[in-house]
């Protein structure tokens, strides 16, 4: 009985040991950003030990200040400002055009759904010069406006795909009882879609800050002045070609710069979990 009870424990706590171990090895180059981020920049890559022998927050202070007299703080709020409205876009051009390919019906729906998915499977790159051209004309370059205003369009194939999966699994009988009592298409969606998409809504909205926020490549290309720039590229200017990097800063505000991040997913994970799931299931 002895054997079987400590036989049945070592079974129950090994998965989770190991998951553990795993999860400490994957979390290792973050936990060391965060140390070395307290060390003094001589001690980051001359000593061997993971912890500082010394903590200062040298770092981050050095970091707050910016570069080029334009202090960190305003880099946090460009990536803020472009987040909050990409956040807004994505979710109101997905949610209606989510709504269409779902629940209403017009000509040549399926042809245009499956261009839509083919959005999806052509590369951002592909893209990239055309774009720019279009945008250099327009004169949005250096400005927000080619990050933001293309999201208002539902040029995110995904996120129309999710909404669009969403909203097929809600019962068809909620908007036919809605129509009896005289509701049309858009007081269908506001009042009964929307609300029933809370999940998926903010699925939507975690993706698009985490994607938004890490995104380097195109704030780069359609980015070059310092008072512009966003977290992501900031980061980059710590460190130099010529050898004059600041690794110590750079850490300090790598790691500043998750906060937000793990914030926003800790705080929304069920919704994330429940609204992605829901659409692969009930498709």
């Amino acid at each position: 009985m002895v054997k079987s009870k400590i036989s049945k424990g070592i079974k129950v706590i090994m998965p989770h040991v190991l998951i553990i171990f795993f999860g400490l090895i994957m979390l290792y180059p973050l936990l060391w950003m965060v140390s070395s981020s307290l060390k003094e920049s001589t001690e980051i890559f001359n000593s061997d030990h993971f912890l500082p022998t010394k903590i200062t927050f040298s770092n981050y202070i050095q970091g707050w200040k910016g570069m080029m007299g334009v202090p960190f703080a305003k880099f946090f709020g460009n990536s803020f400002i472009i987040v909050v409205f990409s956040i807004l876009g994505n979710v109101c051009s997905a949610l209606l055009t989510g709504y269409a390919f779902s629940k209403l019906q017009f000509k040549l729906k399926k042809f245009w759904y499956v261009i839509m998915l083919g959005t999806m499977m052509l590369p951002s790159h592909v893209k990239l010069i055309p774009t720019y051209v279009v945008f250099n004309k327009l004169g949005w370059i250096n400005t927000f406006k080619p990050m933001i205003i293309p999201t208002f369009f539902a040029t995110n194939g995904f996120f129309v795909f999710l909404m669009t999966q969403y909203m097929r699994g809600l019962p068809k009988e909620i908007g036919e009882a809605a129509r009896c009592d005289g509701c049309g298409p858009f007081n269908i969606f506001l009042r009964i879609i929307v609300p029933l998409s809370v999940p998926v809504i903010t699925t939507t909205s975690i993706f698009t800050f985490i994607w938004t926020w890490n995104d380097f490549f195109t704030q780069n290309i359609y980015l070059s002045k310092v008072p512009l720039y966003t977290v992501s590229i900031a980061l980059r200017q710590f460190t130099d070609a010529m050898g004059h990097s600041s690794w110590g800063a750079m850490f300090a505000m790598s790691t500043l710069s998750l906060i937000p991040l793990l914030v926003m997913f800790i705080a929304f994970q069920k919704y994330l979990v429940e609204g992605i799931t829901a659409g692969s299931i009930k498709g």
